[in-house]
């Protein structure tokens, strides 16, 4: 058990003790139970007895007083302090903080116990389309899938890695028609991929061409009620009375968001049908293939029916596809446990909807099978009228599958925010077809791990200056190509002469590029939308991964040039004291470890662990080498003290960079 939790361990005994039976959310009272952001004010704060003052009727500093009078925190704390209004700050015995630090020396964890409860993670992330390139749309998904998966299996959880890959569906039948139709042969044997790539936009962007025209007239339509509407409410005699007033005043506005809205759907379509009329070839190839969309539907209809010669050309696609993918992984230093697609739940949508159906979780509306959810006007359709299902389905299925494969307590979906209605629909289904059959049970958590979008020095969304989308190998290629840089201009200017040898450079640029994106991801909230920039997360002063990578290559450094055999110095029964606050200080940091990597599971933001690494360990150790020479230090036992805290560092920075999927290399 983590030092905070210990502590949170022996005040819920307490808060038991004052507040028998009266308290309802044991955990809120916990969760202010902090470390200190200030270290005048000790090492950690409990800020409950202010709330828990209210409840009881009493002085916030006498339930402070009884609190601690439970707590029986002796043997872990010097003389609690209680400040201000009921604030009891915590200090931490000194000998309790050598023994644990010094226990830390021979673990393999570094002081970072294993979870209390474990428990079975289903981890869906990254999940591309097979027949493109992976993007830089990608990547947000891949890294906080991985971290995430690497924390709960390092905490002693079972975790399946499952990368629910798009290999189905109407991607194919484009991809399928374009073979047939505008295949360029030569390139394809070149670069299969890029190819398929290239026709799968084409014949995109012709049925996107082709819906257009049919929906012009509609939108102008469209447009012309809207605007009558807008004229019409805007003579309106003005009401006297306010409240009918405000709602005249809201319909309006209201009336004038739905021309906005016509308008712009107008303009997306006149964009679309413009681009393919101004180009002659581009016009003549969209006259040729007017029945584009039909054809593309029954090509997949074909493909889902079993077609021979349509599943021939899928099973021929998707080797090169996946090869292409498991590239990109293996730069990023990714895997996965299963990687199981669409198409592996395809025999199982027919049943998914007729058990659906069957328990009156889904019903007939105009033809399609659709779920509906009080409070929602738009239903989750399962089926279309036509007889194909969708994504909603086969994700139903997908839950179905691994509740019986892996009897999970949690899912994770590590997707975008964009898709919260889809996972907040697909959550409730799930729920209630475990209800209805007793298939699963409701306490399965399934989760939906949103994040935000990665954005350009504009504002918008990251894309290459002819305004595509940036390709994941060309991410990574800029990204080491600028590490490789920083990496020989550092070791150029290195006092005695440069120290790498031209293959050393290009493996530390590796580890440093891909740490850099890596890094400059998982430090943001994932929540929050980030703004790309090679020269900011490859910085070698700030909150980067490169900063962390020199941080834990100094401490190697040292060892070095002490000719320290680090080995042979933890298996030699020497102890770590303090001499120095800093070294205290510096201790501190390193046993909190265990609770950063807490803290990442609690709501699955692995900014947690980065801002650990950075804010409070890499500048703690900062100051501690500023302060306290090391190889130089006043005794001998000082000297192998500092090595062993600078060890201990070492061995954080590495593991806590591990579980970000990042990488430490010894020079830089």
């Amino acid at each position: 058990m983590n030092i905070l939790e210990t502590l949170r361990g022996r005040f819920a005994e307490a808060l038991r003790v004052v507040a028998p039976g009266q308290i309802d959310d044991l955990a809120k009272y916990l969760s202010m139970i902090q470390r200190s952001q200030d270290a005048k004010f000790g090492d950690y704060q409990a800020n409950c007895a202010m709330s828990l003052a209210k409840l009881l009727n009493k002085s916030p500093r006498d339930v402070a007083s009884e609190l601690l009078m439970a707590a029986r925190l002796d043997d872990l704390c010097d003389t609690p302090e209680i400040a201000g209004p009921g604030f009891i700050n915590l200090r931490l015995r000194d000998d309790v903080l050598s023994e644990r630090a010094n226990s830390a020396i021979g673990d393999a964890r570094v002081g970072a116990p294993p979870a209390a409860r474990p428990a079975t993670f289903v981890v869906d992330f990254s999940a591309p389309n097979v027949a493109k390139p992976m993007h830089v749309g990608h990547i947000r998904s891949t890294v906080l899938g991985d971290c995430l998966y690497r924390v709960l299996q390092f905490l002693g959880h079972r975790v399946i890695g499952d990368n629910h890959i798009g290999d189905w569906g109407t991607q194919f039948g484009m991809i399928i028609y374009g073979y047939r139709n505008f295949l360029d042969r030569e390139a394809y044997a070149k670069q299969p991929v890029t190819e398929l790539a290239r026709i799968y936009r084409l014949v995109n962007q012709l049925v996107d061409y082709q819906e257009s025209v049919a929906a012009l007239p509609t939108a102008e339509q469209e447009i012309a009620v809207a605007a009558r509407r807008v004229d019409e409410l805007s003579r309106r005699t003005e009401p006297d009375d306010p409240k009918a007033k405000k709602e005249a005043a809201k319909e309006l506005r209201s009336a004038k968001e739905a021309l906005t809205g016509a308008k712009e759907k107008l303009t997306g379509y006149s964009a679309k049908i413009e681009t393919v009329n101004s180009d002659a070839q581009f016009a003549a190839l969209a006259a040729k293939h007017a029945g584009i969309g039909v054809a593309v539907l029954e090509e997949t209809a074909k493909l889902h029916a079993g077609d021979q010669e349509n599943r021939r050309l899928w099973e021929e696609i998707l080797p090169p596809c996946r090869d292409e993918i498991d590239e990109m992984y293996r730069r990023l230093g990714v895997e996965f446990d299963v990687t199981l697609g669409e198409s592996f739940y395809h025999d199982r949508l027919a049943t998914v909807v007729e058990r659906l159906v069957q328990h009156s979780i889904a019903r007939e509306s105009d033809g399609a099978k659709c779920v509906f959810f009080e409070g929602s006007e738009t239903p989750m359709i399962v089926q279309k009228r036509d007889g194909a299902f969708l994504y909603a389905t086969s994700d139903l299925a997908t839950i179905q599958y691994r509740m019986e494969t892996w009897s999970p307590d949690a899912i994770l979906y590590v997707v975008g925010t964009p898709q919260s209605l889809h996972f907040e629909q697909l959550f409730a289904a799930a729920r209630r077809w475990g209800s209805a059959t007793g298939e699963w049970s409701d306490d399965v958590k399934l989760v939906h791990v949103a994040f935000g979008s990665v954005l350009g020095e504009d504002g918008k969304i990251f894309r290459t200056r002819a305004g595509g989308t940036v390709s994941l190998a060309d991410l990574l290629d800029g990204a080491e190509a600028k590490a490789l840089e920083i990496v020989s201009a550092s070791d150029d200017a290195k006092p005695g002469g440069a120290e790498l040898s031209t293959e050393e450079r290009q493996r530390v640029a590796e580890v440093v590029g891909v740490g850099a994106i890596k890094y400059a991801d998982l430090s943001h909230n994932r929540t929050s939308d980030y703004v790309f920039s090679y020269d900011k997360m490859m910085a070698t002063t700030g909150n980067t991964a490169t900063y962390l990578q020199y941080a834990y290559a100094r401490v190697q450094n040292i060892f070095a040039r002490g000719e320290v055999n680090v080995d042979a110095l933890r298996q030699s029964g020497a102890k770590i004291t303090f001499t120095s606050p800093a070294e205290r200080a510096l201790a501190l940091e390193v046993l909190r470890f265990g609770e950063a990597v807490e803290s990442v599971v609690s709501d699955y933001r692995p900014n947690q662990l980065t801002s650990y690494l950075y804010d409070q360990l890499a500048q703690c150790y900062s100051r501690f080498y500023e302060a306290c020479p090391v190889l130089k230090a006043d005794t001998p036992e000082q000297r192998v003290s500092r090595l062993l805290l600078c060890d201990l560092t070492a061995r954080v920075l590495k593991q806590g960079l591990a579980l970000l999927g990042i990488g430490t290399v010894e020079r830089m």
